[in-house]
C-alpha cells in the first residue's frame, strides 16, 4: 500500500491526492479580489455542500437528476453495450456515485474510479458502493480533477470510459468545456469512450424554478460556499448577509448563480480586506444549456465524435456516448 492510500476494505481502496492548501488559497483570493468577483463552483462542494446538493436533486422543481436517471434506467443495456463489458469506468466529480449504480450491472466494469474533491463524502460514498456491489473493484481518489491527478498504477486492463453525468460540463465556460473534453480524449486513449450528461435548452420558467426552489435549499447551498471559503482562507464572511440570486442569461444561454450583498460590508480574507457595497455580487456558478447541434460541434473541436445520443420524451436532457 502506498502513502496516499488512506483507507481500504475488501474491494475499495481510497487514495488521497488533495490539492495543497496554498493552491486553493491563491485561487480563491484571485477570484474574490478581481473586478468581477467570483468563486469557482468546485468550492460549493465541501461536505455540507455535497449534502445540500443531494437534497436539491430530490426537489420537485429540479428536473435534471430525475430526468437523467430515467434516461440511464431506460437505456442502460444500450449504454453498457457501447461502453463494453470489462471497461475501466472513470467518474470525475463522482459525488454520491448514485447514478453509476444504474449502469453497473449492464456494464460490469473491471474497475470503477471515483474522483471527487470532498474527501469525507467520497470515502463514505465509495464504501457504500463497494458494499452494494461486492464484485466491483472501487478506487476512490480525492483530487481536483481539473488539475493533474494520478490514476493508480495497478488498474486492470480494459477500455477507459469516462462517465460525466449531471450536466456538470455546463458549469464550465465553453472554452474550458472544450479543453476538458480534450482531457477526456486523452484519458480514454484511442479505443475508449465517454458518457456525458448535457442539459438542453428549454422554457425559461422551468429553468428559473429549478434554481430557485420554494424550500430555499438551493439558496442554502449557494450561501454555504462562504462557510467553505471562511474555512480555507480564515475569512469572516457572514453568509446571512448575502442573498441567493439565480437567473437565466438568455444571450449567454446559461443559468447564473450569484451571492448578492444585502448591505455594505468589509470582509477580511485572512489578510487582505475587501469592501462590498449593497448590491455587489459574487458569481458562484454557471450552468450552460446546449442544443444537440451545439454540443456536437463542441465535441468535434475537442477531437471527439457523438456516436449515440439518448434523451427523454420531452427533450429536456440528453446523455451522449462520445468516442475519438
Amino acid at each position: 500500500m502506498t502513502a496516499e492510500q488512506v483507507a481500504t476494505s475488501a474491494n475499495v481502496i481510497c487514495h488521497d491526492q488533495q490539492p495543497r492548501g496554498g493552491d486553493s488559497r491563491a485561487e480563491l483570493l484571485a477570484g474574490l479580489m478581481s473586478e468581477h468577483r467570483f468563486i469557482s463552483p468546485k468550492y460549493l462542494y465541501d461536505a455540507a455542500g455535497s449534502r445540500l446538493f443531494e437534497r436539491i436533486t430530490a426537489l420537485p422543481e429540479y428536473y435534471p437528476t430525475r430526468t437523467e436517471k430515467a434516461i440511464l434506467g431506460a437505456h442502460g443495456p444500450a449504454m453498457g453495450a457501447a461502453c463494453g463489458e470489462g471497461c475501466v469506468l472513470i467518474e470525475p466529480g463522482s459525488g454520491s456515485s448514485e447514478k453509476v449504480r444504474l449502469l453497473l450491472e449492464d456494464m460490469r466494469p473491471a474497475a470503477y474510479v471515483a474522483l471527487d474533491i470532498s474527501a469525507d463524502f467520497l470515502w463514505r460514498s465509495a464504501r457504500r458502493l463497494g458494499e452494494a456491489f461486492p464484485w466491483l473493484q472501487v478506487r476512490a481518489i480525492c483530487a481536483d480533477f481539473n488539475r493533474q491527478w494520478r490514476p493508480p498504477g495497478d488498474l486492470p486492463p480494459g477500455r477507459r470510459v469516462v462517465f460525466y453525468p449531471g450536466s456538470t460540463i455546463g458549469n464550465l465556460e465553453p472554452g474550458d468545456a472544450r479543453a476538458f473534453l480534450g482531457e477526456m480524449r486523452a484519458w480514454m486513449g484511442d479505443d475508449g469512450g465517454a458518457l456525458v450528461g448535457v442539459d438542453q435548452h428549454k422554457d425559461e420558467g422551468l429553468l428559473h424554478a429549478a434554481y430557485n426552489d420554494a424550500q430555499g435549499v438551493t439558496a442554502a447551498f449557494n450561501r454555504n460556499v462562504l462557510h467553505h471559503v471562511n474555512h480555507i482562507l480564515g475569512a469572516d464572511f457572514a453568509p446571512e448577509r448575502f442573498r441567493h440570486h439565480a437567473f437565466y442569461n438568455r444571450d449567454a444561454r446559461r443559468i447564473e448563480m450569484h451571492l448578492v450583498a444585502e448591505e455594505a460590508q468589509q470582509v477580511n480574507l485572512g489578510g487582505p480586506v475587501i469592501e462590498l457595497d449593497a448590491g455587489d455580487s459574487i458569481h458562484t456558478e454557471n450552468s450552460y444549456k446546449y442544443s444537440p447541434g451545439d454540443f456536437s460541434a463542441l465535441c468535434r473541436e475537442a477531437g471527439l465524435g457523438v456516436h449515440q445520443r439518448w434523451s427523454d420524451p420531452g427533450e429536456l436532457f440528453s446523455v451522449y456516448y462520445l468516442g475519438p
